[in-house]
């Protein structure tokens, strides 16, 4: 029947209680299981719409329309707006604790790889890390390292020099015991 009302079962007047309904479920659904991740908000938004053409005596299948429709309308602008958002919003690069991997550091205590105490520390830029190594030989105080990886809250390093021996002051000729010339 061309024209006929569409017909669920349920009376007319009941229709505008039922998208409410459906509008607070998926409003509650989308604030507690969901976390805010819009998955569910433009269709209780539509809902809630829907209602209020209910409300107003608009015909079930316009509700229905509505309801879908516009529920799927919402949800794709409100996809892509958090899309782009999100895009522009994008944590950079290089930061966090993974940033060092690939850095020079400085040992500043000595890395043992049997060490159980874990007192290893290397100087990076200007922040001192717990160090850990694989390598089969103790790293000295002042040596370059290479930072590999991160584990946890320590970074994993390898040799990459010894140690500099610490510098002597330069040796001086042999004073004589000659006043200075006056010019």
């Amino acid at each position: 029947m061309i024209g006929a009302p569409l017909d669920l079962g349920i009376d007319l007047n009941i229709w505008p209680w039922v998208w409410l309904t459906i509008g607070i479920f998926f409003a509650l659904i989308e604030l507690t299981l969901l976390a805010g991740s819009f998955v569910l908000l433009p269709f209780a938004i539509s809902a809630f719409i829907a209602a209020l053409l209910g409300f107003y005596d608009v015909p079930i299948e316009l509700q229905w329309a509505e309801f879908i429709f516009g529920g799927g309308l919402i949800w794709i602008l409100l996809y892509k707006r958090l899309m782009r958002f999100a895009g522009e919003n994008q944590t950079a690069p290089g930061v966090g604790a993974n940033r060092l991997v690939g850095l020079t550091a400085i040992v500043t205590a000595e890395i043992d790889p049997d060490d159980t105490e874990r007192r290893g520390r290397v100087k990076i830029e200007s922040e001192v890390w717990n160090a850990l190594t694989h390598h089969d030989r103790t790293i000295p105080v002042g040596a370059k390292v290479h930072i590999d990886e991160m584990v946890g809250t320590r970074v994993m390093v390898s040799p990459v020099s010894e140690p500099s021996p610490p510098s002597s002051p330069p040796l001086r000729p042999p004073s004589s015991n000659k006043p200075p010339e006056a010019p």
